[in-house]
Order: structure tokens, then C-alpha cells, then sequence
């Protein structure tokens, strides 16, 4: 036999496996040296990197950074957001002259003027009706200043370290003004970066950021996730780069310190971008960022790992005297209604304003982990070992020895990647060398194993969090029919929200509240996916779906209408279930209109969806808002009520809603509990009302509300007679009402 003999009988043997070996490596090495994405992969490494975070954060409390929070209890006390700029001149004096505060952040902007003081009105009424009396101008001259509130918001943040919030943005056109920025486009040279570059931004007033002359963006990278892991602490706008809020408030603190790029090699000007160098009084500190200008954030612990005072309490002097001396504080909000929350790999629902704080602290303390310029090529030469000694050399003959083999190499893969985590500081990808042990261990153990077919793999990923799996299913059978594109189409879109839920939340502990909400989500979920309906968002504790796409759908408008009974008819039966565990009860107004829209992938490069938008979808939102109005659970707009002739329905009004001049038509389906004959008189009263016959519409009105005295629309369209009796009203009167609700 020859030398080449047994090679040959190998490859016949073992060709295909060591193909499938080979083709696995390459591919998971393409991934790590960064020339393509594998979602599966950048999963797999973000959840890795979260259970870090959260198995060596500190779970400390950082006490140089304070957080002075517009929680719930500020806005009892002090009335609700926006508060008037004479009180934060009120906050920011009492920061710096009785606190001592060393800087003072703000997480918000300041964009638009406060006229809460009536100044506007006044000095119209000295241009115009009093322009002639000299005295009220001489008084409007001397009481001026203290009406305006902007200036005295001004005076106080003038001469003073303060840092003002603004955020960039791709879309809408610059609005306010911004602070200098850090340093010039040109300081990067020829090195490669490539830092997030934005075409606007929302910026405070021009008065308030004279004033205050320093300012920091607050934008986060959104991951794919939704998760917030990273902050760019410099970023690109026109010839400029920009420092984060976090950056700008450290630089504050050491006398407006001085940054410029560090470059791995800065002999070479191919070199990559490694970190900031911050020169203070005390010397240069570097902030390790990677290719994008983003520092990891290095979280501390849970939501409440730095001290947090309310702003109520500030201002009445509630706090322990010195609490804020020498301190950084952040003023931020964490009141669910004013939606400054974040996911993070240490909490679903994290303030904003503590990912600023936790960057502060790591610059402070030097912690934040970086992924060194070598961890690409550091990856992919030990996936190459592991994965040519895995597919030549394996033992395979033997499953037990090879599977000993492969647990201690897992291990040691795990083990070293946690040391360089906990004691070196880096943060390197090891998803792809995991995956590629895991994997060339089933293709060898299991030689034959096919995967699923590509076209629903591709389709499951794509819609499988929107639409229910039958539809993936049937979407799978001809997938060039389907595409994430955006496109035009007439679709029925659903908003569901919860009525009065501030108040449920305030009576319920965080754990259980969180129960009912899933739940309750989980609930009315289940009953759109029944009637064929497509999940977009839950946003809070609202809910939006809609129907015709990505799968056509000519029947989308009674499906819709379908589901919103159905989940009428699920509420009674959960809020059996709820009232026997001692929680409250819930209701739910929903909103139903038909139009055209347009639907697809859309957002930006950090995070997509697959959403709808155009009028049509704002008119569903504001058919939401008016039920609390007509205290009716299900309203749906004209456009829907026309293809689904079959249903009864009743008309409650014709309306205009915000955004939109021409009114609309609003229905309710028919409600459960009501005879048909209320349906003849109520559409008989409502005829009379909109003729101006008082005196009918009122006798049938009276008469439903006494049949039916839990409907109050009856009630509703009696007190507007009331009001209307003797009004003299044009002829052309047309009997729309406008609401402003959104």
C-alpha cells in the first residue's frame, strides 16, 4: 500500500465531517475578526458579557456621585414636569450656596422657553391695549426681572460647574444650542475611527447654555438588543467631536480638563483608536474607549448604587447637612411617566441618569474594562487551534474520552476568559470560540444532523417576535413573497392601554406588580395572535398590534375588531383571577383605525423594528385616548367601521383629533349588556342632538340613562345640552368635537 493509501481511505472517510469542521471555524473566524455579524453569536456574547457584569460588579455604594431625583414624590409636592425655571433657580442656587456641590449635571434639556410666569402676557398688553399707560409700564419694568424665569434660571447656572444636557439625532432639524466640543475632527490625524456622526441635535436655549457654557450629549448605543452596554464618550457632528454628559461633568471637575485621542501605536498612523487622554492638574488619566469613541459602562450594581435624594426633600431642606458637599450630582428623573428608563445588563428597567453616574464613578476609579485592539486576532487564532485539533486530532473513536476532552477545554476557555475579565480588565468575545467547540462537537458526535431549513430559520428570526407561528409557517412556504422593506399598504392598527394604571401601580410591591403586568400582557398578547394579528410594542403598559401585514390580510379590519371583543371577553375572566389573589382590577381602553400606513424594518443602525407609521396609526392612538373621555372601552374609527358592515355598531360622535383638521366619525361596538332597541334610541337622540332639538334628545337621553346609569356617555351628551341650552349657535355649526388628548 502506499503512503498516500491511508490519506485517501481518511478523506473518503472523514472528507464531508472535516469539510463541515472546517466550514464552521472559517465562518465563526469571519465573525470574530469582525467581517460579518452572526446574531446567534452577538447574542451568545452579550448575554456572556451581562452574567460577567453582573458576577464581579461590586455591589457598592458609589457616595462621590449623588443623584438628585424628580421622583414621584417630587412631582406630588411640587407639581408635575416641566416645573417653572424660578424653582431650578431655586435648586441650582441652593446646590451650590448651601450644599456645596462640586458639579452639578443636568440629564434633560432645556429647550424650550418658560412662559409659566405670564411675562409674555404682559409685555404684549405694554405693546398693545396699555401701550399708553405709562405707570403699568414703569411697574412691568420693575417686575420684569422677576418674571423672567429663564434669565433668573440663567443667573443662577452662570459662573458656576454646571454641564447641560442635549442629545443628537438623524432626523429633525437642529433646535436650541450645544456647547463647544472637546476637540476638533482633525486631532484624530489619519488614524482610522469611526465615531458615531449625527446631522442634528435638540439643545437647551441659547440663554441657559451661555450660561452655563459647558453641556454633554446623553445619547446611549442601543444594542440589538435593547440592552444599554456602551456610551460614546466622544462623538462626531459637522468638523467637531462632542463629549458625552459623563465626559463633560469629569472634565468639569478637573477645570474644564483637556482631551485628546490615544492611539495604540501613535508612531503609526494606521493605528486604532484606543482610548481619551484626560489631562488634569493631577496628571493624564486615560479613558479606554473602542472604534466608535464608546466606553463599556461599568456598572456598579443594581438600580440604587448611588445615593439618591428627592428633589422635594432638597428644596425643603430634608436632607442631612453636608450631604452633597464635594459631591458630583446628577439631577435626573426616575418617575415612570416621564420615561427616562433603560435595560441594562443589571436591571430591565434602570434610570437613565445612574448610567451617567456609573461612567462618572468608573473614570473616577479607573475601572472601566476595555476590548484591547488585539482581541479580534486573539480569538480567531485560538479558535483556529481549537478548532483544527477538534476536527483532525479529537479522539472521536472515543465518546467518552472526547467528551472529557471537550468539557475541559469549555472550561478553560471559561476560566481564562473570566480572569482576563475580573483581573486584566478586558473584555474579549469568546461566543464564537464556545460556539465552535460546542458545535464541532455535535457535527462529530452526531455526523448526519441536518439543520433546519434555511428559509424558516430566516423568517422565525425575522417575524417570530411580531406574528404568531402558524403565520411563520405559512410565510415559510414562499419566502420571496415576504420582506422587512418598508412599504405602503391599508392596514387596521390597535392600541390597548390600561386605564388609571399610576394608580395601580402605586398601591402594588414591585414584584407583584410586575406579575399582573406579565400576566395581563401575556393575556391580551395570546388574543391578538388568535385573530391573526401582528404584535409591534409594548410600550409601558400599552399595548399596539396591528393587521394586514407582514402576511396580507383582506379581513384585517374584522380581525382586528375581532380581537379587541376578545380581549374585552379575556379582561373579565383575568379580573376574576386578579380579584381572588387581592389585586386590583383593571380596565382597558382601545383604540381601532384602518388606513394607509406605511410598515417595515425601521429605526437606525443601533436598534430596528417592525412597526407601522402614517396618520392613520396617530388616529388609533388618539381613538385610545378619547375612551377615557366617553368612559367606553372599544372605540373605532370610521375607515374600520366601513369593512365590517356586519357588526353592529354605534355612533358616539363625530370628532377632531389632535393632529388632524378634518373630523372623523367615531364608533363603539355594540356593548354586551344593552338591547337592541337602546340602539334605536340611541341613534335617535343623537340625530335630534346634532338638529338641536334639546328637548327630544334629552327625553331619550333620560330615559337610557336611567335603563343603563353605568354608561355614562349618556350622561356625557346630557351635560353638553345643558350647556348648549340658550346658546346662540352659528348655523354652520357642524356638532364635531375637538379633543387635544394624544
Amino acid at each position: 500500500m502506499s503512503a498516500r493509501a491511508p490519506f485517501a481511505f481518511a478523506l473518503k472517510r472523514s472528507g464531508l465531517r472535516w469539510a463541515l469542521g472546517l466550514a464552521i471555524v472559517v465562518a465563526l473566524a469571519g465573525h470574530a475578526l469582525g467581517r460579518y455579524d452572526i446574531r446567534f453569536a452577538d447574542s451568545l456574547d452579550a448575554m456572556i458579557y451581562d452574567a460577567k457584569v453582573r458576577l464581579f460588579m461590586p455591589r457598592t455604594t458609589d457616595k462621590r456621585v449623588a443623584i438628585l431625583d424628580i421622583d414621584e414624590k417630587s412631582l406630588a409636592e411640587l407639581g408635575r414636569w416641566p416645573w417653572d425655571r424660578a424653582r431650578m433657580a431655586e435648586l441650582v442656587n441652593a446646590l451650590f450656596a448651601r450644599e456645596h456641590v462640586a458639579v452639578l449635571g443636568f440629564d434633560m434639556v432645556f429647550a424650550e422657553p418658560d412662559a409659566s410666569s405670564g411675562l409674555a402676557v404682559l409685555d404684549e398688553l405694554a405693546r398693545g391695549a396699555l401701550a399708553d399707560n405709562a405707570a403699568y409700564r414703569r411697574a412691568l419694568e420693575g417686575l420684569a426681572p422677576r418674571l423672567d424665569y429663564d434669565q433668573r434660571f440663567a443667573d443662577a447656572l452662570a459662573g458656576h460647574p454646571v454641564v447641560l444636557g442635549y442629545y443628537f439625532s438623524n432626523q429633525d432639524a437642529s433646535s436650541g444650542a450645544i456647547g463647544a466640543p472637546v476637540m476638533n475632527a482633525r486631532a484624530f490625524g489619519t488614524h482610522p475611527f469611526t465615531l458615531f456622526d449625527w446631522t442634528s441635535y435638540g439643545g437647551n436655549l441659547p440663554a441657559l447654555q451661555k450660561a452655563a457654557q459647558r453641556a454633554g450629549y446623553f445619547n446611549p448605543v442601543i444594542d440589538f438588543d435593547g440592552s444599554v452596554r456602551r456610551v460614546p464618550l466622544v462623538t462626531a457632528y459637522r468638523d467637531g467631536v462632542y463629549g458625552a454628559l459623563s465626559l463633560e461633568v469629569i472634565r468639569a471637575l478637573f477645570g474644564d480638563a483637556a482631551v485628546t485621542p490615544r492611539f495604540d501605536d501613535p508612531g503609526d498612523p494606521a493605528a486604532p483608536l484606543s482610548g481619551l487622554a484626560l489631562t488634569t492638574p493631577r496628571g493624564t488619566r486615560v479613558i479606554p474607549v473602542d472604534e466608535n469613541g464608546a466606553a463599556l459602562v461599568p456598572y456598579r450594581g443594581a438600580a440604587g448604587s448611588f445615593p439618591y435624594y428627592s428633589v422635594a426633600d432638597v428644596l425643603a431642606r430634608r436632607i442631612p447637612a453636608g450631604a452633597l458637599a464635594g459631591r458630583v450630582v446628577l439631577i435626573g428623573t426616575t418617575a415612570p411617566g416621564l420615561m427616562d428608563q433603560r435595560t441594562t445588563p443589571v436591571g430591565e428597567v434602570y434610570p437613565g441618569v445612574e448610567v451617567n453616574a456609573n461612567l462618572i464613578g468608573g473614570m473616577l476609579d479607573g475601572t472601566i474594562r476595555f476590548r484591547p485592539p488585539f482581541a479580534a486576532a486573539l480569538q480567531a487564532l485560538a479558535l483556529a487551534a481549537a478548532g483544527l485539533a477538534m476536527i483532525f486530532f479529537w479522539p472521536w473513536h472515543a465518546p467518552a474520552r472526547a467528551t472529557l476532552l471537550g468539557a475541559i477545554l469549555f472550561a478553560a476557555i471559561i476560566g481564562g476568559d473570566l480572569y482576563a475579565f475580573a483581573r486584566l480588565g478586558w473584555s474579549i468575545p469568546m461566543a464564537s470560540l464556545l460556539l465552535a467547540v460546542l458545535a464541532l462537537y455535535m457535527l462529530n458526535m452526531s455526523y448526519g444532523y441536518f439543520v433546519e431549513a434555511r428559509a424558516k430559520r430566516h423568517f422565525a428570526a425575522l417575524f417570530g417576535q411580531y406574528v404568531p407561528p402558524e403565520l411563520v409557517e405559512e410565510m415559510s412556504r414562499s419566502p420571496e413573497d415576504y420582506s422587512m422593506a418598508g412599504r405602503r399598504a391599508e392596514l387596521t392598527v390597535l392600541f390597548c392601554d390600561v386605564l388609571g394604571f399610576t394608580a395601580i401601580a402605586e398601591t402594588l410591591e414591585p414584584e407583584a406588580l410586575a406579575r399582573l403586568m406579565n400576566e395581563y400582557l401575556g393575556t391580551m398578547t395570546e388574543v391578538i395572535r388568535a385573530h391573526r394579528g401582528t404584535l409591534d410594542k409594548y410600550i409601558g403598559d400599552a399595548i399596539m398590534g396591528f393587521w394586514g401585514a407582514p402576511v396580507d390580510d383582506p379581513d384585517h379590519a374584522r380581525h382586528a375588531v375581532a380581537a379587541a371583543l376578545g380581549m374585552r371577553a379575556a379582561l373579565v375572566d383575568l379580573n376574576r383571577t386578579l380579584t381572588a389573589r387581592g389585586w386590583p382590577t383593571l380596565w382597558i381602553g382601545i383604540g381601532i383605525n384602518t388606513g394607509p400606513m406605511t410598515v417595515g424594518d425601521m429605526g437606525s443602525s443601533v436598534r430596528k423594528a417592525y412597526t407601522v407609521m402614517g396618520d392613520a396609526v396617530n388616529v388609533a392612538a388618539r381613538l385610545e385616548g378619547l375612551t377615557r373621555h366617553f368612559d367606553i372601552d372599544i372605540i373605532v374609527g370610521e375607515a374600520t367601521r366601513e369593512q365590517v358592515p356586519d357588526i353592529v355598531f354605534r355612533e358616539i360622535d363625530r370628532v377632531r383629533v389632535k393632529g388632524r383638521v378634518a373630523p372623523i366619525a367615531v364608533f363603539e361596538p355594540q356593548p354586551p349588556h344593552e338591547h337592541a332597541d337602546a340602539l334605536t334610541r340611541w341613534h335617535a337622540a343623537l340625530a335630534h342632538y346634532r338638529a338641536r332639538e334639546w328637548a327630544e334628545a334629552e327625553t331619550l337621553l333620560a330615559t337610557l340613562a336611567a335603563q343603563y346609569p353605568e354608561r355614562q356617555v349618556y350622561a356625557l351628551y346630557r351635560r353638553r345640552i345643558d350647556a348648549l341650552h340658550g346658546v346662540e349657535l352659528p348655523e354652520d355649526w357642524d356638532c364635531v368635537s375637538a379633543f387635544d388628548v394624544k
